[in-house]
C-alpha cells in the first residue's frame, strides 16, 4: 500500500524522499523494523487479551521437567507471527507480484487451519472443565486430521497450479542462436508477452527470454537443473502434456510434510519459532541472489524474474520469528500453538518451492525432519512389536525426539539453542551447494 502510495506521489509529485521506496533493500528493512516492533510492542497487549480470554495452554503429565509450570500459559500466539508478517508486506510490498500474492495466501490459509485446530481444542478443553471432567488430547474436539490434510491439500494445488500456469511465474534463459526456440530445453517454452531482452555483460551484448519450465536446482550436482518432466519421461512425447499433474502432486506433498513438520517441532519454548527464523534467513539469501542477475550469473544458478519483491516478505516473516522470541524463549509467556507452527512450515515450503530450492528442504529443514522421522520411526517400531512380541517397544524415550532429550535430562532452554545450531549448520550447507557441483 505505501509502496503505491509513493510511487504515485513520486510519478505525478517529484516529492523529495518518495523514491526511496523503489529500493529493495529499503522496503526489506522496514519490513523487518515494523515486524519486530509488532511483536515486541503489540504482542504484549495480545497476550494480554489472550490471559482475559482465559485461552491457556492445558499440560498432560508426560513426566516431564517443568511442565506444570506452563499450563495457563497462553496459546494461539501465532496470531502475533501472523499479524507481524501480513502487515508490512501488505505496506511495504508490490502487491502486483504473483510472489507476493501467493505467499500472503499461504500465510493466511493456514493461519485459519491452525486457528480452527486451537479454537477447537480451547472449546473442548471448557467444556470438559464445565463437566468436572479431565481433558484429554486424544479425546479433543480439534479439527479433525482429515480437515487439516484436506486445508493443506487444497492450499497445494492452488500454489502448484498457479507456479505451473501463471505467464509471470518464468525463469530467463540465454538466446545463443539467432532462432529463440534454439535456445531452450526439453520442455520449456516462451512465456506469453515476453520479449528478447539485450543485457551488457563486461561490454559484451547478450540476449534473454523469459521461459515457462518446471524445473528446480538439484545439489552437489553439474547439470545441477532438474525438469520435472523426466518423471514420467517414460510416457513419451506425452510426458510433457501430464507434467503438472505429477509437479502439483510433490508441491501438495512438500507442503504438507513441512507444515506438520513444523507442527511437530513447537513442543519447545522458542523452538520453532528460533528453528523458523534461521531457516527464513536462508531463504532469504536464496531470494536475493535467484532474483538478483549479477549473483545468478557469478552463481551459475537460474535467474528468477520478479523475485527480489519476495525479499520483503521473507524479512517480514523473519523479523516477526526473532520478535515473538521475546516472549516465546524460556520460560514463555506465550505459545504459537497451531496458528503459528503449520503457517510457519507452509510458508518455508512454499517459499522453498518458489526459488526453486525444495529439493534442499531435507538439508536446511533438518531439524523439522528429524523431529518428524522421530514420530513415524517411534509409532512405526512401537506397533511392530506389539505385533511380533506382544508387546510394543519404543526407539526413543519420547517421541518428539526434543521430548526424548528432556527425558534424558537436558534443559528444555539448551535443547532449544542447540537444536538452532544444527539448523544454522544446515542452513549454511544448504547454501555452500550453491557452488559445490
Amino acid at each position: 500500500m505505501l509502496y503505491e502510495l509513493f510511487s504515485w506521489l513520486k510519478q505525478h509529485f517529484n516529492i523529495m524522499g518518495a523514491g526511496v521506496f523503489q529500493y529493495l533493500t529499503f522496503r526489506a528493512a522496514m519490513a523487518i523494523l515494523l515486524s519486530l516492533i509488532i511483536t515486541t510492542v503489540y504482542g504484549k497487549r495480545i497476550i494480554i487479551f489472550l490471559k482475559n480470554k482465559q485461552i491457556g495452554e492445558t499440560v498432560r503429565d508426560l513426566g516431564l521437567a517443568g511442565e506444570q509450570q506452563k499450563k495457563g500459559t497462553p496459546t494461539m500466539g501465532g496470531i502475533i507471527i501472523l499479524l507481524a508478517i501480513i502487515i508490512p508486506t501488505l505496506l511495504f510490498a508490490d502487491l502486483s507480484k504473483v510472489y507476493i500474492r501467493l505467499m500472503l495466501l499461504c500465510t493466511v490459509w493456514l493461519g485459519i487451519i491452525g486457528f480452527l485446530d486451537d479454537y477447537f481444542k480451547i472449546k473442548a478443553r471448557r467444556l470438559a472443565g464445565k463437566r468436572g471432567e479431565q481433558y484429554k488430547k486424544k479425546d479433543s474436539d480439534g479439527l479433525a486430521g482429515v480437515s487439516k490434510v484436506i486445508g493443506q491439500v487444497g492450499l497445494g494445488i492452488i500454489i502448484g497450479a498457479t507456479l505451473y500456469f501463471n505467464s509471470n511465474v518464468t525463469v530467463e534463459r540465454e538466446i545463443i542462436t539467432k532462432e529463440v526456440n534454439k535456445s531452450l530445453h526439453p520442455g520449456e517454452m516462451v512465456a506469453r508477452g515476453s520479449n528478447v531482452v539485450t543485457k551488457n555483460i563486461e561490454g559484451e551484448s547478450r540476449r534473454f527470454v523469459e521461459v515457462k519450465t518446471p524445473i528446480t536446482t538439484i545439489p552437489f550436482t553439474k547439470n545441477h537443473e532438474f525438469n520435472y518432466s523426466k518423471l514420467i519421461s517414460w510416457m513419451g512425447n506425452r510426458a510433457e502434456a501430464y507434467t503438472w499433474i505429477i509437479y502439483i502432486l510433490i508441491v501438495t506433498f512438500i507442503i504438507a510434510a513441512v507444515s506438520n513438520g513444523a507442527n511437530i517441532t513447537d513442543g519447545l519454548d522458542g523452538l520453532a519459532a528460533g528453528v523458523s527464523a534461521i531457516i527464513g534467513a536462508g531463504l532469504g539469501i536464496f531470494v536475493y541472489v535467484s532474483g538478483n542477475f549479477k549473483f545468478a550469473e557469478y552463481l551459475n544458478i537460474m535467474y528468477i524474474p520478479n523475485l527480489g519483491e519476495l525479499s520483503i516478505f521473507v524479512g517480514a516473516f523473519v523479523g516477526a520469528c526473532i520478535g515473538f522470541l521475546w516472549y516465546n524463549a524460556y520460560p514463555a509467556q506465550v505459545f504459537m500453538g497451531d496458528t503459528g507452527s503449520l503457517a510457519l512450515g507452509g510458508i518455508i515450503a512454499s517459499l522453498a518451492i518458489i526459488v526453486r530450492k525444495e529439493l534442499l528442504i531435507p538439508i536446511f529443514c533438518g531439524v523439522f525432519l528429524i523431529e518428524e522421522l522421530s514420530v513415524i520411526i517411534q509409532v512405526v517400531y512401537f506397533k511392530y512389536t506389539k505385533k511380533k512380541f506382544g508387546e510394543g517397544r519404543r526407539i526413543f524415550l519420547m517421541s518428539p525426539l526434543h521430548h526424548h532429550y528432556q527425558k534424558k535430562g537436558f534443559h528444555e532452554s539448551k535443547i532449544a539453542v542447540r537444536f538452532w545450531i544444527i539448523t544454522i549448520f544446515c542452513v549454511l550447507l544448504s547454501i555452500v551447494t550453491l557452488k559445490i557441483r
